[in-house]
């Protein structure tokens, strides 16, 4: 990769160290001593560089690869050059992340705006009955409210808002211009720019002379090590809270509507929408700009394809997609036998032409 000074390479790691830390195996012990700096694709890879291959598509590019090191499951080795030294993984994708953490720890949450290190900024507002923890650093123009507790090693960026009553754990970040309200938030927890956390849910009863509101008073529960993308809104409780479970990620642009439960380990991406009160289950997979009805439960372990529209319960380990959502294998046999249809018509058109 290309070197523009966000992101710096490492110092160097030896092949053997980075293999212990990885769990991998080291093909052959003469490489124990090459240096890893950096994490690059195969086609773009140079000295220095470890990548990783999932597949035989990469075997040609592999031939003229000048990497360090290739990464790959067991079964792939034989494709790697004799010339490129091999860690050897069982999962080689999940090997490559954590090494790419190894290498790049800065980049996997957001990082400070300024290079004060820790201590309040003589340009945040803290109230005073606000508790913080030490090695706190809170950001220019971030406020924290009445009676808000913080946790050691947790950075407040630039402009973010933590609201009254506000609990948030231990080595957190809040990044710039995210706003936390009405939540109690776990450990290890990042929260990216510009998210919003615990606004009011969109609740309304229709009356004799309008909408009227209905008053949102639950709270945000965010467990430990949850990740939150940018931009992304977690509506609080109408009476009882939003939970979102530990591990969980959560991608930019996402929507989370009041009293939604969301389990362990679940990964929702880019612009997913969940109405009010629905139930996830643990590792639930949901693919980007699917929408998912309100009060319905999904079952531990589901996958929901990309743009899908759920309107009912989903049991655990089921695989749905399309609109309406149902049995992947269904939607799939559905849309290859309306292109067939589609196909067909064209063909017949053009010989009636």
């Amino acid at each position: 990769m290309e070197q523009n000074g966000f992101f710096l390479p490492h110092d160097g790691v030896r092949l053997s160290e980075l293999a212990q830390y990885l769990g991998a195996d080291l093909a052959d012990p003469k490489d124990a001593d090459v240096i890893i700096r950096s994490v690059s694709p195969v086609n773009r890879a140079k000295a220095g560089d470890l990548c990783y291959i999932m597949s035989k598509k990469s075997k040609d590019e592999l031939a003229t690869c000048a990497a360090s090191a290739v990464l790959c499951s067991a079964g792939l080795r034989s494709l790697v050059p004799d010339h490129l030294p091999v860690l050897i993984s069982k999962n080689a994708h999940a090997a490559f992340a954590m090494a790419g953490g190894y290498l790049y720890p800065k980049a996997l949450r957001p990082e400070l705006l300024l290079s004060e290190g820790t201590g309040i900024s003589d340009h945040a507002v803290v109230d005073k009955t606000a508790r913080l923890e030490g090695k706190i650093s809170v950001e220019p123009f971030a406020i924290i409210g009445a009676h808000a507790e913080i946790g050691e090693g947790t950075h407040i960026g630039a402009g973010a808002i933590i609201g009254p009553n506000v609990k948030i754990g231990r080595n957190c970040t809040i990044a710039a211009g995210a706003s936390v309200l009405c939540a109690l938030v776990g450990n290890g927890v990042v929260i990216h720019n510009g998210a919003r956390i615990g606004q009011d849910g969109f609740g309304y009863a229709p009356g004799p002379r309008g909408m009227i509101k209905i008053v949102q008073i639950g709270r945000v529960i965010i467990q430990d090590h949850v990740e939150i993308g940018a931009n992304t809104t977690i509506d609080r409780g109408t009476m009882d809270d939003t939970v979102i479970g530990e591990g969980t990620k959560i991608d930019n642009q996402v929507q989370i509507g009041h009293n939604v439960r969301v389990g362990r380990h679940c990964a929702i991406v880019s612009q997913v929408g969940i109405a009010g009160s629905t139930v996830l289950g643990d590792g639930v997979q949901i693919g980007g700009q699917a929408g998912l009805n309100g009060h319905i439960k999904i079952g531990d372990g589901v996958q929901i394809a990309a743009k899908s529209g759920v309107i009912g319960d989903i049991p655990a380990g089921e695989r749905y997609g399309g609109v309406p959502a149902r049995p992947i294998n269904d939607f799939l046999r559905e849309t290859a036998a309306i292109l067939a249809r589609s196909t067909g018509s064209k063909k017949t058109g053009e010989k009636n032409d």
